[in-house]
Order: structure tokens, then sequence, then C-alpha cells
């Protein structure tokens, strides 16, 4: 079921709250887009001809295409709408199966961390714990998401 929120401010996100984003099917156009704007046309991405007989038998999402994806789905849910000041990293991040052509894949997100920053009073950091899978319940992504969000004040 899809999901939509309000934006939250620092001061709303609590350790424990979850987020579902809807879901989205990855297309062509999806492989074209990123190898054009990356400049990765490495053949199994690019070349069906090739990866048809390959390891994965057909074409499959690039990693950063997949990492891309997941953070796609966290701005589409809305709640970090004009509250984001910086994405900051993570601290892990695991892509244990491929992101195929087809493929309808959907997030759920969990709040492990906040914290006050020491140095500034107008943002603080939030760590979003992600998993994102595929049709079939596959999980193809999996990282943890740093984020600089404005307090509210």
């Amino acid at each position: 079921m899809p999901y939509s929120y309000e934006p939250q401010y620092f001061e709303e996100f609590e350790v424990g709250q979850t987020f579902e984003s809807a879901g989205r099917t990855v297309t062509e156009t999806d492989f074209v887009m990123h190898s054009a704007f990356s400049g990765d046309w490495t053949e199994l991405h690019s070349n069906r001809h090739y990866a048809d007989d390959e390891y994965f038998g057909e074409r499959v999402a690039h990693g950063p295409m997949t990492f891309v994806l997941a953070t796609g789905l966290v701005f589409r849910c809305g709640f970090l709408e004009r509250t984001v000041v910086a994405f900051l990293g993570m601290n892990y991040m695991d892509i244990p199966a491929p992101v195929k052509m087809g493929d309808t894949i959907s997030l759920e997100m969990e709040v492990v961390e906040t914290k006050p920053f020491s140095s500034r009073d107008d943002a603080g950091l939030v760590v979003i714990d992600s998993e994102m899978t595929n049709q079939e319940g596959e999980t193809v992504f999996a990282g943890d998401m740093k984020f600089m969000i404005k307090t509210e004040s």
C-alpha cells in the first residue's frame, strides 16, 4: 500500500518510527537514463545479448543505480521534503540480489538514531535504516542513510 507522509523536522523523528514507500516498476528507461547520466555503459547493464549469456541471464541494474532507486523512494515519501539539509552518507550498504528490468521495488524504513549536532542548533542527525525489496519480497538493497534535518525553530 503506498504511503505519503508530511514533512518532519528533526524534533519529530523518534527511534523506532517506521515509514513505507509506494512501489515502482524499474524500466528500460531507468537503465538507459542511469547509463547516460553516469557514463557507465557496462554491457551487463546495457547489452541484452551479452547479458543473456552471463551470470544473471539478463540485464541487471548497476549497483549505484540500485542505491539511487532507494534514495528516490525515500524522498518520494515526502517526510524529508524541505526539511533535509544534506545526505551525510551511510554506515553500511548491501546489495544482496540484483534489481532486474520489470521488478517492482518498494522500501521499508526505520529511524535508528537521532542526535543533535554539538556544532549547530538549526539541524540534527537522523539515521534511517532501510530495506528495499522486489515483488517477490527478496531484499535487493539494505543500508542506513544519514541525514542532516532542520530543527523546527
